[in-house]
């Protein structure tokens, strides 16, 4: 076979032709130490905070440190697998999570990778973890309420959308059961939950879900697990995580509430990755930023003004106290953040009392704008009725002779105390809260016996859906305590005191 100059050299130029130079370049770096979530590398000159760089075997970390030879990187996994002399590279991408309605009911950690064997995130959107809060002029101030089911905060503690109350106590108080029973109430409402659990045991979060599973609340519910178990890095990113998932619904003019369960474990794991960063320590071996750790998170809870969707952001940070020191250096922090705190006490716990609010030290510093108004008019003297109880009771231990004003003082306090006594998970609607609270104040149950009030109270509610449905839908409605549905209310108690 005779081989054809013109030939070859047709095939040579068209093959020519074809060829298209493609050369990719990628900014590499080489690990230098490795070791307790943390990587130092050396290159990446061109890295940007925050940015997401892959290490070996699919692991991704994010860049904090960026120093005049290296970066520090915290890594989002385990880095058992990862060493010395490890190539990392580049991704151009600031740290995000996958956000939008297929999130909605999943178990995810904090870079959103479910957790829950239900397959992948439906949603092919993404949101950047930390964002800038919405400035002064994008807000409008609080004033639709978000009830929580809880008799003693509706009344005396409310919370409103948009709001950032802070639930603050010692270990096994009742925090969580507080949060818990907020995401329950929501249902047949139009408020998405995140619930963000942070350095918590596997089994206590798997609970949690139970929980909710078995009051239909998963269905409008996300829990962002950070585990004990997992890296501090983890813990230190899933409270932005869980708000950047929120914050996506919420500029789409829908409410949501978030739940931090709990801070005090992110700054703990804060400062063990600023320790290891090399960054100087301050108060508490804690970084100075650590204020700011926290102020540019709940910054984040807000009422979006009406021409961005009047969406809504609640935050429900939780602080664990020690020995119930509420001056120390993260309760103060967190404190001076939030719009009002509920603060748990041991001894309130100990003695029944649940939840264990303590009423005094707790408060609300919006949550009275967006409470409705048949809750304000009837709850505005129960606050100072249990203060003065309080007050009083300290004083009856030392003398046995009281005159007839104190004694009943004492009474009336005795039992509004134990109205507001709740057990978990059994929130309470507007217009039954209203209704008991209504005859505690008005004196229907000065001549119960304490011990049988809970009683008096589960009877009441069956009498009144039974046989005065109309006046409860009536405040359920128009969110208010007219003269004449007051009148019909107080008719109502009485003939349910007649029948007993």
């Amino acid at each position: 076979m005779k081989l054809r100059p013109e030939e070859i050299s047709s095939v040579l130029s068209q093959e020519l032709q074809k060829y298209d130079r493609d050369l990719g370049t990628q900014s590499v770096g080489t690990i230098l130490q490795v070791g307790d979530g943390i990587a130092r590398i050396y290159g990446l000159q061109d890295v940007m905070a925050g940015e997401l760089i892959q290490f070996p075997g699919d692991i991704y970390g994010m860049v904090l440190n960026l120093e005049e030879d290296s970066i520090g990187a915290a890594i989002f996994g385990s880095d058992t697998n990862i060493k010395e002399g490890d190539q990392v590279t580049r991704t151009g991408r600031i740290a995000e999570v996958p956000v939008g309605d297929g999130i909605i009911g999943r178990v995810v950690n904090a870079v959103g990778q479910p957790l829950d064997g239900k397959g992948p995130i439906a949603s092919n959107e993404t949101r950047k973890i930390e964002i800038k809060a919405p400035g002064v002029l994008d807000r409008q101030p609080v004033s639709e309420p978000l009830m929580t089911g809880l008799k003693s905060i509706d009344s005396m503690i409310p919370i409103g959308r948009g709001q950032r109350e802070l639930i603050i106590g010692d270990r096994q108080t009742g925090k969580t059961a507080i949060a818990i029973d907020t995401i329950i109430n929501q249902k047949d409402t139009d408020v998405y939950c995140f619930y963000v659990a942070i350095g918590q045991k596997k089994s206590t979060i798997a609970q949690v879900q139970r929980t909710l599973e078995e009051h239909g609340a998963m269905e409008y519910t996300t829990i962002i697990s950070a585990s004990a178990s997992e890296p501090a890095p983890m813990l230190f990113v899933a409270p932005y995580a869980g708000c950047a998932m929120a914050e996506h619904l919420m500029w789409q003019g829908k409410h949501t509430l978030v739940i931090y369960d709990d801070l005090s474990k992110q700054a703990n794991a804060y400062r063990q990755l600023s320790l290891l960063l090399r960054r100087p320590p301050g108060r508490e071996a804690f970084p100075g930023d650590v204020f700011y750790l926290h102020s540019r998170l709940l910054e984040r809870a807000v009422k979006l003004s009406d021409e961005h969707g009047a969406g809504s952001l609640t935050a429900l940070p939780i602080i664990e106290t020690q020995a119930s020191d509420v001056s120390a250096y993260i309760p103060t922090n967190v404190i001076s953040i939030t719009d009002g705190q509920i603060f748990l006490e041991n001894d309130l716990f100990y003695s029944g009392v649940r939840p264990a609010i303590n009423v005094g030290i707790s408060v609300s510093r919006v949550g009275g704008n967006a409470q409705t108004k048949a809750m304000k008019k009837i709850a505005g003297s129960l606050r100072l009725n249990l203060a003065q109880y309080r007050e009083l009771q300290a004083f009856a231990q030392f003398g046995s002779d009281l005159d007839k004003a104190t004694l009943a003082q004492l009474t009336r306090g005795e039992r509004m105390v134990e109205i507001l006594k709740q057990g978990q998970y059994v929130p309470l609607s507007l217009e039954k809260q209203i209704s008991i609270i209504f005859a505690g104040t008005q004196g229907y149950l000065d001549d119960v016996d304490v011990e049988d009030i809970a009683q008096w109270e589960t009877d009441f509610h069956i009498f009144m859906e039974e046989n005065h449905s109309a006046v409860l839908s009536d405040i359920r409605t128009s969110g208010k305590l007219e003269d004449e549905t007051r009148e019909t209310l107080k008719s109502a108690i009485e003939a349910f005191k007649a029948s007993r």
